[in-house]
């Protein structure tokens, strides 16, 4: 039975990474933690994105990686607390370097949400859903 999921990205500076995701509130695992990899923690349930120097990543799957310029990856999503939260992402992922490319916005009336690119063009979304407003409830 599977107990855990791990998701992988090939990043180009394990340091800038963690320092970008530092800056946005994360936090990493115990293990995984070297000079070609670090495991970020997300959610409350642990989930981990291990992050791997790109020549690493490439080793593990025999092919090059995607180049985030050209296409999108994966698209990995969190959930918020608040629209509030939501925001103050958009922010910090600014600061921190990364691209916004889609604004906080409302989505189908009962989303909030924004889209953004951390420092290697990985996609990631954060939405907060109010599902008292969701369709059907």
């Amino acid at each position: 039975m599977i107990k855990q999921v791990w998701l992988n990205l090939p990043v180009k500076d394990i340091q800038q990474s963690k320092q970008f995701f530092t800056d946005l509130g994360f936090s990493f695992a115990q293990y995984g933690n070297s000079s070609t990899s670090v495991g970020l923690v997300i959610g409350a349930s642990n989930t981990v994105v291990m992050l791997f120097a790109e020549p690493v990543f490439e080793s593990f799957t025999h092919q090059p990686n995607a180049d985030t310029r050209q296409c999108s990856e994966i698209l990995i999503s969190f959930d918020a607390e608040s629209k509030e939260e939501v925001d103050e992402m958009a922010a910090r992922v600014k600061k921190a370097g990364g691209v916004v490319f889609a604004k906080p916005s409302e989505i189908q009336g009962w989303m909030y949400g924004c889209g953004f690119t951390d420092l290697d063009g990985h996609r990631w979304n954060m939405l907060y859903m109010d599902s008292s407003k969701m369709p059907g409830s």
